[in-house]
């Protein structure tokens, strides 16, 4: 009982005092914003393509759901 105490305290040391006393460089937390960046810019990529595509069939659905609407 008392070496499974002893582990434990171990390891409590270990995940909050051990961290503390490190030399590695923290990795900046704010995010990867050129990625997000670019997910932004492939779907808006994406919409413009399947609009251009499909402009004329997109717009028959749309007219045909608001018809049914009134």
């Amino acid at each position: 009982m008392t070496s499974l105490l002893a582990h434990r305290l171990v390891l409590l040391w270990l995940a909050l005092v051990a961290p503390a006393h490190c030399s590695c460089p923290r990795r900046d937390e704010r995010g990867d914003v050129p990625g997000w960046v670019l997910v932004t810019v492939m779907s808006a990529g994406i919409v413009v393509a399947i609009g251009s595509i499909a402009q004329d069939e997109l717009g028959q659905m749309l007219r045909n759901a608001l018809n049914k609407v009134k």
